[in-house]
């Protein structure tokens, strides 16, 4: 689900409006969708949790979030929203460019404060718990620009950009004075364009020999390195990244069920109703009923 697909299904949940690079979507994980799969962007992210409990994972480590916790996604991190079985959480989702915090002409401010959080050069904390020194601003400033997005008053970019600069101000004093190993981020780096290539066009053939060539390896090196990285194979993902896509069509769609097989990759109905059955124990159809009638 890259962002303006995700921007888009979200349109109508979203506070702010369309033209101003900030907007909060309200999400709830399993009614909107049992998870958002890997994947990367390049705008800020923080995931407001509300309701519930539910796993974040961030650069492929897993993080079980609760309510009124926040986790912070720094542009170019892989990250993942799933649920744990039985559970369910309600969330916001907080996504804005950094273009929002940076002036026109030299702002040396937004290159000594801003800039360094996405060039990694920040040790950020993924989770802010109430016990942490930034949390109170954080949760502050984005309860903040929430109440501006109910009511829209004059002027209201600039109290929503001074809320989040006096966010960012928080995170520096905590996060300024600790530096990034970036030990893992090579590994990272190189599966990135792979990634969001399977983003985009996961509903297209894909090859190991083209996903090799994207990530600047030989076929046997790709396949290895890509299982040792992500703990499974590609075709394994790719898999697994569909069967999700078809989850939300099955929700948020009126399609039927080979429609549906279809438009996220499988070209073959009963392969894709094992498939759905053996990662969810139901097949699609009753998927759809179970939840939409719950």
């Amino acid at each position: 689900m890259n962002i303006p697909e995700y921007e888009s299904y979200h349109e109508k949940k979203s506070h702010f409006d369309a033209d101003f690079p900030y907007n909060t979507y309200l999400c709830s994980i399993p009614l909107d969708f049992i998870q958002v799969p890997l994947h990367w962007h390049d705008e800020f992210e923080f995931i407001y949790v509300k309701k519930g409990t539910g796993t974040v994972t961030v650069d492929f480590i897993d993080y079980t979030v609760h309510a009124e916790q926040v986790v912070i996604i720094l542009p170019g991190r892989l990250h993942a929203i799933s649920q744990i079985p039985g559970e369910s959480m309600e969330y916001e989702n907080i996504i804005f460019h950094p273009i929002l915090l940076e002036s026109s002409g030299e702002d040396h401010s937004y290159q000594q404060f801003i800039k360094p959080f996405f060039e990694f050069r920040f040790d950020c904390p993924v989770v802010l718990n109430k016990n942490d020194s930034a949390y109170t601003t954080v949760r502050a400033s984005l309860d903040r620009n929430d109440n501006i997005g109910k009511s829209f008053p004059a002027g209201y970019p600039l109290a929503l950009k001074g809320n989040l600069f006096s966010l960012f101000f928080a995170l520096y004093t905590v996060c300024s004075d600790r530096h990034c190993s970036n030990s893992g981020r090579k590994n990272i780096e190189k599966l990135k364009s792979v990634i969001k290539h399977v983003e985009l066009h996961y509903a297209s053939h894909m090859s190991i020999s083209d996903m090799a060539s994207l990530a600047g390896f030989s076929e046997s090196h790709f396949m290895k390195f890509f299982k040792q990285t992500m703990g499974t194979s590609f075709t394994t993902y790719l898999n697994e990244y569909r069967l999700t896509m078809a989850t939300r069509l099955l929700l948020q769609s009126d399609e039927t069920v080979l429609a549906i097989a279809q438009m996220v990759g499988f070209d073959n109905l009963s392969y894709f109703n094992r498939a759905f059955k053996k990662k969810y124990g139901i097949t699609p159809s009753s998927y759809r009923n179970s939840v939409l009638l719950s």
